[in-house]
């Protein structure tokens, strides 16, 4: 008989993202090889094993094998669907996940560690499971060793399941899931690593309305992160290539100063160059010749010396943990962010919610707000009761240090001397503005300059310009940027109606716009909308909209008398009733229309998809 132990059942009723129906053992699994992925959003040992799953789906493509993740959340903020949906998006996850209410099956299959991956043979019986990341090898054998069992057995099923995908909305900001932001007053310009298109954007620094000019894009990345500038040199952290990179700005040439393209497990380093492994470097700082690097794979700040490319830890023993003191002793939790200021060496320990500094002369470490793997929360005052959740990004900004307290929702600013920390901006939840004030969805970076906070909005696929004086804040427009070439646009619009082809020039007027969706769909509130309006090369309007009711309101700047080819561009995703898979709509019109100053004071565009 087989002893193995019967895999429970997967609940139908749990949330299913990236699938258009929920899985079953007992249904439509049946006879399937079925390998399931225990993770949390947050961890970068789940994020290390997505290429080998990616790898494993595509090998075993033709046979009856599928991958699920069940998302087993370790923070508060990943317990929720539309954080989770995120999520698969920003990793380009593309097989289907069910969200583990409050870690039910993570109990059943007495899961201890994430990520914790479970085959599950044709007979439904558990075949093996493996923890940690590194085991691509391993289960490629076991999963062909169980499709061989099943056919044996007369188990397996005939093929493999088939599945409707979720696909990302392609923003009209241009921009996907940016994770990095580095402004140049100097030189005014802007950097923005441009993570999910691969790519970093340069452009003009942002006046105070958020407008900008696109420079260039450098491409050829992998998910870049962290940025640093030295004269005309960028430095790009080239995350999921494991690398560190250089662009040379005047050139746009790119040069790769250390990594050997492949992810490492050296916790000492002492190579040079493209002979030192590295990581998932998340994020740079540079003081003259020395780049600093936060190494977020393995637990650690390493430093480069840039001229002769040594590589080699600085800060922490590779043990996940929050222990201060000496850097060679020090335990680090996967930093995520870093920001120099004076003699300290700022750091966001994401996995201990904690923000953490190095002093550089005495090469110690301290932690300012954080105590613990398991504790976390969003709470203000004082360094000893104050909580964060997740913080990815920092910034030095005079005598205080900004924290992108990234699954939160805000901005929170740290007073050193004062040992205390408050809310700059956002409320707690997803959104992009609620009563005109600033609400952000997961950001990622922080970037402080002239006064001024430049933030990655990750999750709402924008760049927000913030005064730190007044709290004025606008998102970036940046004229000319638009996502790459032979992304896949998803629906158009049919020809849009207008209400007038006249409209009052020389003051703003008020737009709805109104698409009609196929019959039993709906526009999903769980992925940011965006509305971009263009006169020619200039781009007139453009907000992001997260939560908000449709039709689509907004405000058209006002505009000079005459006639205009205005060129309306809307991204936004619509799910149908009862399925887990939302679908990407980019609609676009040409809309003629005449400036007057006896026109209309509103437009309505309406218009079908396709």
């Amino acid at each position: 008989m087989n002893d193995r132990p019967r895999a429970p059942e997967l609940q139908a009723g749990f949330a299913w993202l990236n699938t258009d129906r929920p899985l079953r053992f007992g249904h439509e699994l049946q006879g399937q090889v079925v390998l399931l992925d225990f993770w949390t959003y947050c961890c970068i040992n789940c994020m290390h094993v997505l290429p080998d799953l990616a790898y494993l789906e595509e090998k075993y493509r033709d046979q009856p094998f599928q991958v699920i993740g069940v998302h087993s959340a370790k923070f508060t903020n990943e317990g929720q669907r539309q954080t989770v949906r995120a999520a698969v998006g920003r990793y380009e996850i593309a097989h289907p996940v069910i969200i583990d209410e409050n870690m039910r099956l993570w109990s059943e299959y007495a899961v201890r560690s994430w990520p914790t991956l479970v085959l599950v043979g044709a007979d439904r019986r558990i075949a093996g499971a493996v923890a940690g990341e590194g085991n691509r090898e391993a289960l490629d054998r076991a999963i062909a060793a169980a499709l061989e069992e099943g056919r044996a057995q007369g188990t397996l099923a005939a093929g493999p399941l088939r599945i409707a995908r979720e696909r990302s909305v392609r923003a009209a900001t241009g921009l996907a899931f940016p994770g990095k932001v580095l402004a140049d007053p100097a030189g005014g310009r802007l950097f923005i690593a441009d993570s999910n298109h691969n790519r970093v954007v340069v452009a003009t620094l942002p006046d105070r309305d958020g407008r900008s000019r696109l420079i260039r894009t450098v491409a050829g990345f992998n998910h870049p992160q962290g940025l640093a500038l030295s004269g005309e040199t960028l430095y790009v952290s080239d995350t999921e290539n494991h690398t560190i990179r250089a662009v040379d700005l005047a050139s746009g040439e790119v040069s790769t100063v250390a990594g050997t393209g492949a992810q490492g497990y050296d916790r000492s380093g002492g190579k040079t160059g493209t002979q030192q492994v590295l990581n998932s470097p998340w994020d740079l700082a540079i003081e003259g010749s020395t780049l600093y690097v936060a190494m977020a794979g393995q637990h650690q700040l390493w430093r480069i010396d840039l001229p002769m490319g040594f590589a080699r830890a600085f800060v922490g023993t590779g043990r996940e943990n929050i222990v201060d003191g000496p850097t060679e002793a020090a335990a680090l939790a996967q930093p995520s962010g870093l920001s120099l200021s004076g003699n300290y060496l700022y750091f966001a320990d994401s996995e201990v919610s904690a923000v953490r500094r190095v002093d550089l002369a005495d090469e110690r470490v301290e932690t300012l707000v954080g105590r613990g793997l398991f504790d976390f929360g969003d709470k203000d005052g004082d360094f000893a009761s104050a909580r964060l959740q997740h913080p990815l990004g920092v910034a030095a900004w005079r005598k205080t240090v900004l924290v992108a307290d990234t699954y939160n929702h805000k901005i929170k600013e740290i007073d050193v001397e004062g040992r205390s920390i408050k809310t700059l901006a956002g409320d707690g939840r997803p959104g992009t503005e609620r009563e005109g004030r600033l609400a952000l969805f997961e950001p990622g970076g922080l970037h402080a300059a002239e006064d001024v906070l430049y933030i990655a909005d990750t999750n709402n696929h924008r760049v927000v310009r913030f005064s730190l004086v007044d709290s004025a804040w606008r998102e970036v427009v940046i004229e000319g940027l638009e996502a790459p070439e032979g992304l896949d646009t998803a629906a158009e619009g049919e020809p849009a109606r207008i209400s007038t082809t006249r409209l009052r020039a020389g003051a703003s007027t008020a737009w709805r716009v109104a698409v009609r969706l196929p019959e039993g769909a709906h526009v999903s509130e769980e992925a940011p909308a965006s509305v971009r309006v263009a006169r020619g090369s200039e781009v007139m309007l453009q907000r992001t909209i997260l939560g908000e009711p449709w039709p689509l309101a907004f405000e058209l700047p006002a505009q000079p008398e005459g006639a205009a080819d205005l060129h309306v561009q809307v991204s936004f995703a619509y799910c149908n009733e009862g399925q887990g898979v939302c679908v990407p709509a980019n609609p676009s019109w040409r809309v003629p229309v005449t400036f007057d100053l006896n026109g209309e004071a509103t437009a309505e565009l309406v218009a079908s998809l396709s």
